[in-house]
């Protein structure tokens, strides 16, 4: 038999360098906006990282940039398709976000500078990579916004309509209690809706997933309301028959082990059956694969406002550069 031929494999590149030049330049240009505009707001960061890492209601805040570098990943053919040019009516946006991390660090109000702080890296983008480019990533530049620890608002609230439900499902299921604000007096002790039982903590990590499954399994924007409404309303409800089953269970086995096994009922078993529920209900009514969501290269091309809109053009490391001057003016306004 003659000898087998030798087959060479193909030689191995660099992910980088199979990236196109004009990427290459945009992406270094970007990454240096970036890290002038993190080193600027570093203390907005360094508090949203404290509330991610340390405090429960915002642990779920961790996935978040994951979520958003799967959602580009997804992208990463139709961006292909172009060549990124920066926005200069971007710059603008640019400054307005550092103009409201500004007002936040002045004000001592930690949540305006946070969301100053991610704005301004979400204009950066868009400056940089042009207005074509964060269409495509619009879902994912959108994601960003959950990198915002919020929800201590609508903490007391929450807590009123916990106790309200819990209460009336207390009654209704035989057993006497009183109810003061958001205490509830029962005969196996008195209970009292906290911050931590107000359920926040679930509504806040349900509204984030379902921004995320409304804008890549669905298309129609009532089928979107409705899980969102669903995402909104069933943890609310959940959380009240959750505070009522604690009250429940407690008439039978104490305060003290009823309290423990909430937690633990809640935190592991509770939450993901509410969310393997909904899931499952809206699973036989998406539309579409994840793969799909968003635009297309070929809807963008048929907008003609777009070529319109692109305005004059703008080196990626010279936009970089008056970004990077932007954040630095800011600084200095600081100590002012």
């Amino acid at each position: 038999m003659p000898p087998e031929p030798a087959v060479r494999s193909a030689p191995r590149t660099a992910p980088f360098a199979r990236i196109s030049a004009d990427w290459r330049m945009s992406l270094v240009a970007l990454a240096g906006a970036a890290l002038a505009l993190v080193l600027v707001t570093a203390s907005a960061w360094g508090q949203m990282l404290h509330q991610w890492w340390n405090i429960d209601t915002y642990n779920h805040l961790l996935l978040v940039p994951f979520i958003i570098g799967w959602l580009t990943a997804l992208k990463l053919r139709e961006l292909a398709r172009l060549v990124p040019r920066p926005f200069l009516p971007g710059l603008a946006l640019v400054a307005l976000a550092l103009g409201l991390w500004w007002a936040g660090c002045a004000s001592d109000l930690n949540l305006v500078a946070q969301a100053g702080a991610v704005a301004a890296l979400q204009a950066a983008i868009v400056t940089v990579l042009g207005l074509r480019a964060s269409l495509l990533l619009a879902l994912p530049l959108a994601m960003g916004c959950f990198l915002v620890p919020f929800g201590d608002e609508i903490i007391p609230p929450l807590q009123v309509i916990t106790a309200d439900m819990a209460i009336a499902l207390t009654r209704w299921s035989g057993v006497p209690a009183s109810i003061d604000g958001i205490y509830i007096d029962t005969p196996a002790g008195l209970f009292i809706v906290a911050e931590a039982c107000s359920g926040v903590k679930f509504l806040i990590a349900m509204v984030t997933l379902g921004v995320l499954v409304c804008f890549t399994r669905f298309e129609h924007w009532s089928r979107r309301a409705l899980f969102m409404a669903a995402c909104i309303i069933v943890p609310i409800l959940a959380n009240g028959v959750r505070a009522w089953a604690t009250i429940y269970v407690a008439q039978f086995i104490g305060a003290e082990a009823a309290g423990g096994f909430d937690h633990i009922v809640y935190g592991w078993i509770f939450f993901a059956l509410v969310v393997a529920a909904l899931l499952g209900g809206a699973w036989r009514f998406f539309e579409r694969e994840p793969e799909e969501y968003g635009w297309t290269m070929d809807r963008l091309a048929s907008w003609g406002w777009l070529a319109r809109a692109d305005g004059p053009n703008l080196a990626p490391v010279t936009a970089a550069l008056v970004i990077a001057a932007m954040a630095v003016i800011a600084a200095l306004g600081t100590m002012l």
